[in-house]
């Protein structure tokens, strides 16, 4: 896994012309949903188109980022099923994944033997760049190893979701 700093993530960002977060349930944890509202409202004032991929089993039940988002103020309009985004996921710049992990995890789809098998998923890796947000390298809800982690596309911005977000919402 390759660590990225918040200055490299802002770099990324500032030249980015397409940006789409992923949320899960590290973002509900952290209670990061303010701090990534703000960050879309920046992101949108300079021109980059933001969206959010919210896959249905995202968090610990059903509608749970679609809440939370919500709560931030997020407009619907933003706010997209992971039917109606993966197929855009290939022209993104940037793919900010926050706290999420089994729902971005390529071997549900690359490896036959693994638990999550066949589990539909964000296809977030096919994005120019992603970015994860994490506390550590720990696995997800499933207890199952991410190689999304170990792409060459994909970084890591370890940390507390709510505090690195906001540490990339003053860097900008």
């Amino acid at each position: 896994a390759v660590a990225v700093s918040v200055d490299e993530t802002v770099q990324l960002l500032w030249e980015a012309k397409s940006v789409v977060i992923v949320p899960g349930y590290g973002m509900a944890v952290a209670h990061a949903q303010h701090p990534v509202s703000e960050l879309v409202k920046s992101l949108k004032e300079r021109g980059v188109e933001t969206r959010f991929a919210i896959h249905p089993v995202a968090g610990r039940m059903p509608g749970h980022m679609n809440v939370l988002l919500a709560e931030a103020r997020v407009p619907y309009n933003v706010v997209l099923e992971m039917d109606e985004i993966n197929s855009d996921l290939p022209d993104t710049d940037v793919v900010l994944v926050i706290g999420a992990n089994d729902i971005v995890n390529p071997a549900a789809q690359d490896e036959p033997n693994s638990p999550i098998a066949g589990m539909p998923v964000l296809e977030v890796w096919k994005a120019q760049t992603t970015i994860i947000l994490k506390r550590s390298m720990a696995t997800g809800y499933a207890g199952v190893d991410n190689p999304l982690f170990y792409r060459e596309n994909s970084r890591m911005l370890f940390g507390d979701a709510k505090e690195s977000i906001s540490a990339v919402l003053s860097a900008l």
